[in-house]
């Protein structure tokens, strides 16, 4: 629907517009999880110090270190996942299916082959990364619709945008942050839109790519409608055959890596495995399937070898298809596997600047309306606010206070493992929904009093780390934790460009109050 009477710039500028207030807080917490995912690694090993070792050893035997814990631990789970360890997960990690607990991640020394004491946090991977592309609404995928609905919704602003602003190259040179607050909010909005804009389009379009079998099934449906096990073998890779009877012998699964290796490296394909899938280890039909990593290029290989899981001979061999490349490519762009620091902070930098320009942009829109609205009687810009200010300083208070509770909540409690995460998972939802209210009975002081609760919630994180595992920033730094002291240093760049900010917004509206005095009783019921 477009704006009557009005030419096509005009209909953009309004689409624009009522696209971002629709869309703009979801956007925000999109934003923000996706910018913290990218160091999803690195959050994991500040939320779960038993993780924090040294690099480990360039060889490693998993018949030595990983299957004895796995038999031991895991032995009727159908399923046991290895993930090799790496610079930035320094750590052997077993995955298995539990039937009382669900999922469960152990992790194993790789220098000594000892189990490490139960961390009992889902982390950055396994919670906030997640919320990035789910928000956790799995029912019906509920979740993966509305992320959709917001790429496309973000596609939709970024061009709206683009047609809307006559002036947006010349005032992409244009910022003024001592000028009114509307004025600077303006700017600092067409600034990142400018500055940001191929990153923002490519990092929306690779995510509905992504998550394109989900939006339309009828496509996998067409090509494979009586057997979905054939799309996932050669879509895929998934090899996968029913069990056939017990048996106690399990192949060497160094020699497996070996074997991958050598197939690797004849075939000219550079990298080494990082994934290991022993299936229906105790059965005849057993399988292992070894994933090869994609940390040197952009694109993310689909490359795996299956062996039978008695023998070690090899059973199934799968790289993707040239026409799945272009999938493969773009999916490597948006989940930035690859290793390369540099790129990890552009991404970084320019996921926050997402969240700056969709912030700046309804941060403008209620600024302009709320006094208007309050005296129509209109609540379209208080919920707006109230909105705006959950999914932005809101969502931050909540991972702050998760991270809190991840340092508070004792390892040797009551409450453990994925009790304990589960745990962890209430303290962000409960604090989110606190926010919530806060804005929507005080929305004036919102913007502000939160972004000060967010200021001193990023010290004590800070604080709290070290009191609690010895790893203060200064033994962080002098002992080399570059991922420690760099999530530390994060915090504290959040909590002084918060308190600044709601330092800049606590004096506009004290300057706004004097400007605009309250009218005397007498006056106003003349």
């Amino acid at each position: 629907m477009m704006a009557p009477g009005k030419g096509f710039r005009q209909s953009m500028s309004w689409l624009h517009t009522w696209a971002g207030v629709l869309l703009g807080s979801l956007l925000l917490a999109i934003f923000w999880t996706g910018s913290l995912s990218v160091f999803d690694r690195e959050i994991d090993r500040w939320m779960q110090p038993g993780t924090r070792l040294a690099e480990p050893p360039p060889q490693l035997s998993l018949d030595r270190l990983v299957l004895p814990h796995a038999k031991n631990l895991a032995p009727d789970a159908p399923v046991w996942t290895i993930n090799l360890p790496t610079p930035r997960v320094p750590v052997l990690q077993l995955d298995y299916e539990d039937p009382q607990h669900g999922r469960v991640r152990r992790y194993i020394n790789p220098h000594t082959g000892e189990l490490i004491v139960d961390q009992g946090s889902w982390g950055g991977t396994r919670f906030i990364f997640p919320f990035h592309f789910s928000l956790h609404l799995n029912w019906r995928s509920v979740g993966y619709w509305l992320v959709g609905a917001a790429a496309m919704g973000m596609l939709v602003l970024l061009v709206s945008g683009v047609v809307a602003h006559r002036k947006l190259i010349a005032e992409f040179f244009t910022f003024r942050p001592r000028k009114r607050l509307q004025r600077s909010l303006l700017d600092l909005h067409n600034l990142t839109g400018v500055v940001v804009l191929p990153f923002h389009f490519m990092i929306s379009l690779s995510g509905l790519v992504i998550c394109c079998l989900i939006y339309f099934p009828s496509v996998a449906q067409a090509l494979y409608p009586s057997d979905q096990a054939q799309l996932k073998l050669e879509g895929l890779g998934t090899y996968f055959r029913p069990p056939s009877g017990p048996s106690t012998d399990i192949a060497s699964l160094d020699t497996m890596l070996d074997s991958a290796q050598a197939i690797w490296t004849s075939q000219g394909k550079p990298g080494e495995a990082y994934l290991v899938r022993v299936r229906n280890p105790f059965d005849r039909n057993g399988h292992v399937e070894i994933r090869r990593a994609h940390t040197r290029a952009v694109t993310m290989n689909a490359d795996r070898l299956t062996f039978d899981v008695t023998t070690g001979a090899l059973l199934y061999q799968h790289s993707a298809a040239p026409i799945a490349g272009v999938q493969r490519f773009l999916t490597g762009l948006h989940f930035i596997q690859f290793d390369h620091w540099t790129l990890r902070w552009l991404y970084f930098a320019g996921g926050l600047a997402g969240c700056v320009l969709i912030g700046s942009g309804l941060l403008f829109w209620t600024g302009s309306r709320r006094a208007r609205h309050e005296r129509q009687g209109r609540i379209g810009a208080r919920l707006v606010e109230a909105l705006s200010v959950t999914a932005g300083p809101g969502l931050i208070i909540a991972t702050l206070t998760f991270f809190v509770a991840n340092r508070l909540l004792p390892l040797d409690g009551p409450v453990t493992g994925n009790q304990r995460a589960v745990l962890e998972g209430w303290v962000f939802f409960l604090s989110w929904l606190t926010t919530m209210a806060h804005a929507a009975w005080y929305p004036a002081q919102a913007w502000c009093r939160q972004l000060q609760a967010v200021g001193g919630l990023a010290i004590a994180c800070v604080l709290l780390n070290g009191f609690t595992t010895g790893d203060h920033l200064l033994h962080s730094l002098w002992h080399g934790k570059a991922a420690i002291a760099g999530m530390d240093l994060m915090l504290l760049a959040l909590a002084g460009s918060c308190l600044l900010a709601a330092r800049r917004i606590r004096l506009t509206s004290q300057a706004r109050q004097s400007n605009n005095p309250p009218e005397p009783e007498a006056h106003r019921h003349a």
